[in-house]
């Protein structure tokens, strides 16, 4: 059989012929296992190398794989019926991560994961630059694209539910070179942002106390957040199911309050509020930049967008779980429709009331007392003249950067455990332990907890903060991605045959909704640093603005002489089947 003739299937094992050497995949189960065909002196011998670790290997498995393996081959003329059979248990340490994510689990990962610093925190520039509904609008619109976006990954990672989904889909339906890029870029990203987590832990307790310092805090958090992620990733989900459900509760608590203040509970704030900001200072903020006020506004709502793009970075993290949870066929969908009620609750919602009760100019915004003194969920609380809130909100900001923090280092390893498995990092990276954690990815991802210390020197805080503007244009590349990785799927299926009405789950609006979001996420990749431009060119801001693209562009270059595939993959040489065969024949168990 030729290498590139069609796959052999029986029952539960499939012989797949893989390059010209005659090697051949056979997937038992959940177990891999690799064979070796060589004709000597027209005697042919299979050496199996299974995933499983000695002591797993028991000799009634050893049997089951020799006696499949005898019978596929035979049935379909590919070996000797005579050949001999040699099976090599524990030369190969295990690879594969665990489905032990519950549907709840991915649910509320799916619902709280995103809410963080860029909403408690970074919603105060686009309120002072654009106003309450210039912001408003900035976020309705981003709102869209992550719509698209989200819809795009949810039937691409329903159907094929692999971890760290989106960088392996680009890998697969564009090229390796674009997948190796995007998922370099946006992993490194996350290191980083893990080091960002580490050095704000501290800076949220000093709105309590100064007596322990920075650097003692980092070390703490950096130690106990990888601990943590060594765990199985049950473990995991256990732990972010009820912080996210503490993130949830503190929002719709929060929404509720401010509904309260603005009818008029407050007695600071002398009666009813109604919209008695959006009429004095006014609805849409100064903006930004130039002298013409409408330009001005403008620009101001432009930043807001980006800033708005920032905010809602993290909505694909339903991607990288979808590997490591139990029924993705059925969590998936179900957290990927819950992408419009968190958008709608958590973050309109949630800007609309603070609109309401902070305006525009509020000194507070500027505040520099305290990491989070210019928090405009702080300020409304302070301003409705709630004393013991304030306390309670910021415990909550604490618990919520506890855990974006260790976020960070479980997508981070998922990412690079991802590209390891696709051949696009060293394979040592994909080796797990006995709970499925790839734990070389977790340590090579906490290792950029360090950064962290830069936080506490004057020179180093400056390097750090331009560190940061160069990796937060990864998200942005994600989302790209995944939409033209999702166009790309759409037209493997029809060279298939495969209609989409067939699938798990069908994406809204499409193809349409993933042209749109490609179309405008290209716009804000490329005009995310126009103040470098104005009111004069800074050379520095330019650089921590667009050196992130040309970066993209250099580690594609790299990896595109590496690989020398085409620009992009045809269509008949898409993958669709690894990675979702053997799903399709499991009957799930939702207990």
């Amino acid at each position: 059989m030729s290498p590139d003739e069609d796959k052999i299937e029986s029952g539960s094992i499939e012989l797949v012929d893989v390059d010209s050497q005659g090697r051949a995949a056979s997937q038992h189960n959940d177990n891999i296992h690799k064979i070796d065909s060589k004709d000597e002196k027209k005697k042919r011998s299979i050496y199996v190398t299974t995933s499983l670790s000695q002591h797993q290997t028991s000799d009634e498995t050893r049997a089951r794989i020799h006696n499949e393996i005898l019978s596929t081959a035979a049935a379909h003329g590919e070996f000797d019926p005579e050949m001999q059979i040699e099976i090599e248990e524990g030369t190969v340490q295990d690879t594969e991560v665990k489905r032990e994510l519950k549907e709840r689990h991915t649910s509320m990962i799916a619902l709280g994961g995103t809410i963080g610093t860029g909403l408690f925190i970074g919603i105060s520039s686009p309120l002072m630059n654009a106003g309450p509904v210039g912001a408003l609008i900035a976020y309705l619109f981003m709102g869209t694209l992550v719509f698209g976006v989200t819809q795009s990954l949810g039937e691409m990672a329903t159907f094929i539910p692999v971890t760290s989904s989106f960088t392996v889909f680009t890998a697969r339906f564009i090229s390796p070179a674009f997948g190796a890029a995007t998922g370099y870029m946006y992993w490194f990203s996350w290191c980083i942002t893990f080091a960002l987590e580490l050095s704000v832990v501290g800076q949220i307790i000093d709105f309590w106390t100064f007596a322990v310092p920075l650097a003692a805090w980092i070390s703490i958090f950096w130690v106990l957040l990888t601990v943590m992620n060594l765990f199985p990733v049950k473990f995991y989900g256990e732990f972010e199911f009820w912080v996210a459900s503490i993130k949830v509760i503190a929002i719709i608590g929060f929404i509720i309050y401010c509904l309260c203040m603005v009818c008029g509970a407050s007695k600071k704030l002398n009666g009813p509020v109604g919209f008695r900001y959006w009429r004095h200072p006014g609805a849409f903020g100064p903006g930004i930049i130039s002298k013409d006020i409408n330009e001005a506004r403008f620009l101001g709502w432009f930043s807001s967008l980006i800033n708005a793009a920032f905010t809602f970075q993290g909505t694909e993290l339903v991607g990288v779980t979808a590997g490591e949870t139990a029924n993705p066929r059925k969590a998936v969908p179900r957290a990927i429709r819950q992408v419009t009620a968190r958008i709608l609750i958590f973050y309109i919602l949630s800007l609309f009331f603070i609109g309401l009760l902070v305006p525009y100019n509020d000194p507070k915004l500027t505040s520099t007392d305290s990491y989070i003194s210019s928090s405009p969920f702080i300020i409304a609380i302070e301003n409705a003249g709630t004393d013991v809130l304030p306390h309670i909100f910021n415990a909550v900001i604490l618990t919520t950067i506890i855990s974006a923090g260790n976020s960070n280092v479980y997508v981070g390893s998922r990412i690079l455990y991802g590209l390891a498995k696709e051949k696009l990092a060293p394979s040592f990276l994909c080796k797990t332990s006995k709970g499925g954690v790839p734990y070389y990815a977790v340590f090579a991802t906490s290792l950029f907890g360090a950064l962290a210390y830069m936080e506490t020197s004057t020179g180093g805080q400056n390097a750090f903060n331009w560190l940061l503007n160069i990796t937060a244009v990864a998200g942005f590349f994600s989302w790209l991605f995944i939409s033209l990785a999702h166009i790309r799927f759409m037209q493997a299926l029809k060279f298939r045959d495969i209609s989409r009405n067939d699938l798990p789950f069908k994406a809204m609006l499409m193809p349409g909704l993933a042209y749109y979001a490609t179309f405008f996420m290209l716009i804000i990749i490329i005009l995310q640093g126009f103040t470098a431009f104005a009111p004069k060119f800074s050379v520095s801001d330019f650089f921590a603005a667009y050196i992130s693209i040309f970066l993209f562009i250099g580690l594609y270059c790299a990896f595109q002489v590496y690989f020398r595939s085409p620009f992009m993959r045809p269509l008949h040489a898409i993958d669709l089947d690894s990675g979702r065969r053997h799903l399709d024949s499991i009957v799930w168990n939702d207990n």
